[in-house]
């Protein structure tokens, strides 16, 4: 392959879907269908491109190409393709190109398709362009790009008819609706992530400022900015600055509201917002700085609070959103809980990884568990919107039994459900092992011993919901719903092809890789670790992989405690879950305190939408009307007696007194004119008089 091909591969990576998308209007106009396969045909291209860069991850080599954008601020635009960004834009590439197969069959007959395929493209293009952008300044742009493109999708059924609502119309928390419609979801998704892009922006700024560049290179090779921020006392602040970013896109603590109701979206667009974009963009984002913030400086005692604070807001997030995940009537929002906490325990490796002497060992867990996660649950959600537009309901309580129905969907969707929840020999086990390995790693104790217990919980909860989801839908009887439903006419069968396969090869795939999960696994660590050591200069201790027998035993208890409970409840039917709560006070008032989602998002409309609507009423009461309007009807009423006293003084004093000199001077002039007599003898007379007084003075 030539040079000059190489050097186009990663720019087009993401230049064929972005441009690609532009051209959507027009490629409209020659057909439906045409549109349809060119949409699904740019993903294509752009998946290939990124297979084509895998030989440079497999060396663990990196190629980067720059041209100059900003020349009087020295800003380049370029491409970093290591590999991080080859395996990660790989993983993007296939999934979303599964993804778009799949909605062939889910989008068909919707309308409006010209604006949802312009929209998929694009994001698709826009998390290309964040994962092979080579500084901040141009990472911003695919940043917000995704960040549109989700507004767009989430928001797609913008008629807000209630059956496209997210959540119960009715239920309320502290008085506050648990029901959103798609543009309010929408608009709740592009507000909230808005917060942690401000505080991204702020972080790159503040960077650049001290740097001088937004160059990943130059500031990995230069760490000058680094000891100037460390010693301004900024270089934590910074730091946690541009991961509020991520925590906006990413949903996690306290930024994570939106993500739940963004499934009011398509089922297609969620698989692409869990899978392969958006949430994903936030950890792509810690995994690219968190190498160059810990070799920048000398003393690692310097940037470890950053670390510790993003492993605290990954196991506070994993925690917080698989409580909710278990008791969640929807069956996509158990999956956008689900998400939440997984991206948590991401970030959680990230973070032990700059807290243990053993940067690799977390960095690669965290790594491992973003790719194990993007492939079941890419496939979890597509199973999912197979199953709703084959029942057409969303909730789990009005499904049951549908395993005999749609067997193929049963299996691949149990698969995928196996691995979130970690059982041994699927992939997510051996990546959520190495999570809990890389904890162990952690030299405080308090510290390990803290995350290992929230980890290791958490764990349970996610085995528990996910086999508690599987035995709603496929086990036990059929509900009143399913019964009526079929009874008036309408067959529940199984997916189309279409539908199915894309999820069938996830299934494949996920089984596929539990099964080399070690052999896996090292070959991320020698692969990221040669970039590690050659890009960022960080020395990488080697590390002989082998199973932690404390972390193995964990996960195997917390699947063996999770799944088991699940299995009682919800699959064997020996107990009932509502009985047994309901005997229970703490469990009833804690699965009420988990459905209303720990209040927090009721918090947050009593505070900022409720709290901004009291002010808007203050400000027009007491200031608008209170103050502005009165002052809009003093000062006229001021300004028109001043005119009439204005008046008053112009005509009695300005124009009298005009008058008066005016007169007096006629009166002078009047008798002044009497001393002109036009006798000469009178002027000689007073004239004489004149000498004869001054002679008088004079003497």
């Amino acid at each position: 392959m030539s040079t000059e091909i190489n050097l186009l591969i990663p720019w087009l990576v993401f230049a064929v879907p972005i441009l690609g998308a532009l051209l959507m209007p027009v490629v409209a106009r020659a057909g439906n269908k045409i549109r349809d396969y060119y949409a699904v045909s740019l993903t294509l291209v752009s998946a290939i491109l990124c297979a084509l860069m895998l030989p440079l991850a497999i060396a663990g080599e990196t190629f980067h190409h720059q041209v100059m954008w900003i020349a009087a601020l020295d800003i380049t635009a370029g491409v970093l393709a290591d590999p991080l960004s080859i395996l990660m834009s790989n993983i993007v590439g296939w999934l979303s190109f599964s993804i778009m197969i799949y909605s062939l069959g889910y989008m068909k007959g919707e309308e409006n398709m010209t604006r949802y395929w312009f929209l998929m493209v694009f994001f698709i293009g826009s998390m290309q362009l964040i994962i092979f952008s080579d500084n901040f300044l141009q990472l911003f742009f695919g940043w917000e790009g995704v960040g549109l493109c989700s507004y767009g999708l989430i928001s797609f059924w913008n008629k807000d008819h209630k059956k496209d609502y997210v959540g119960t119309v009715g239920e309320k928390a502290w008085g506050i609706p648990l029901a959103f419609s798609p543009t309010h979801a929408g608009s709740k998704a592009f507000l909230m992530t808005r917060v942690g892009d401000v505080s991204f922006l702020i972080g790159i700024l503040t960077l650049f400022f001290f740097s001088g560049t937004f160059d990943f290179v130059k500031l990995s090779e230069n760490h000058s900015w680094a000891v100037d921020l460390a010693q301004s006392g900024l270089l934590v602040p910074v730091a946690v600055f541009i991961f509020g970013g991520a925590i906006g896109k990413s949903a996690q603590f306290p930024l994570h509201e939106w993500l739940p109701d963004a499934m009011a979206g398509p089922t297609s667009v969620s698989a692409l917002i869990h899978a392969a974009t958006m949430v994903k963009a936030g950890v792509f984002l810690i995994a690219r700085i968190g190498p160059i913030f810990i070799t920048a400086v000398e003393n690692v005692a310097t940037i470890m609070p950053f670390f510790e604070f993003v492993a605290w807001i990954g196991a506070i997030t994993a925690f917080l959103a698989a409580s909710q995940a278990m008791v969640s009537k929807e069956l996509k929002k158990v999956l956008a809980y689900s998400t939440v906490s997984q991206i948590g325990y991401m970030m959680l490796a990230f973070g032990v990884a700059g807290m243990t002497s053993n940067f690799i060992a977390g960095y690669v867990a965290g790594f491992f568990h973003l790719a194990s996660h993007a492939i079941f649950k890419a496939g979890l959600f597509m199973a999912a919107g197979a199953i709703i537009h084959a029942t057409h309901t969303k909730y789990l309580t009005d499904m049951g039994g549908l395993r005999t129905k749609m067997p193929i969907t049963f299996v691949a969707m149990t698969i995928a459900a196996a691995s979130l929840a970690g059982i041994p020999l699927l992939s997510g086990f051996w990546s959520k092992d190495a999570i809990l390995a890389s904890i162990l790693g952690v030299e405080s104790s308090m510290t390990l011993i803290s995350l290992y217990a929230i980890a290791s919980i958490t764990a349970v909860m996610t085995a528990f919901y996910s086999f508690r989801m599987i035995g709603m839908i496929f086990f036990g009887k059929p509900s009143k719903y399913i019964k009526k439903l079929e009874s008036s006419g309408k067959h529940i069968h199984e997916a189309p092809v279409l539908m199915y396969a894309p999820y069938v090869v996830l299934a494949i795939i996920t089984v596929a890789i539990g099964l080399t999960g070690p052999t896996v696994e090292m070959f991320l660590e020698g692969s990221l670790a040669h970039h590690l050591e050659h890009a960022v200069h960080m020395e990488i201790h080697e590390h002989v992989f082998s199973l932690n027998r404390i972390a193995v035993s964990t996960s195997i208890i917390a699947v063996l405690f999770g799944c088991g409970f699940s299995y009682l409840f919800y699959i064997g039917n020996r107990m009932s879950p509502n009985q047994v709560i309901t005997s229970i006070p703490i469990l009833s008032k804690l699965q009420s305190f988990f459905e209303n989602r720990w209040y927090i998002n009721s918090l947050y409309y009593i505070v900022f939408i409720n709290g901004s609507l009291r002010l808007s009423k203050f400000t027009d009461k007491y200031i608008e009307t209170g103050i502005l309007s009165k002052l809009n009807t003093v000062v006229p009423d001021y300004s028109i007696s001043s005119s009439q006293i204005g008046g008053k003084f112009d005509k009695y004093v300005v124009d009298g007194t005009a008058t008066r000199i005016a007169n007096l001077n006629i009166f002078l002039s009047r008798n002044i004119r009497k001393l002109q007599t036009g006798i000469a003898e009178q002027y000689v007379f007073v004239f004489t008089i004149g000498i004869i007084a001054l002679i008088i003075l004079l003497g």
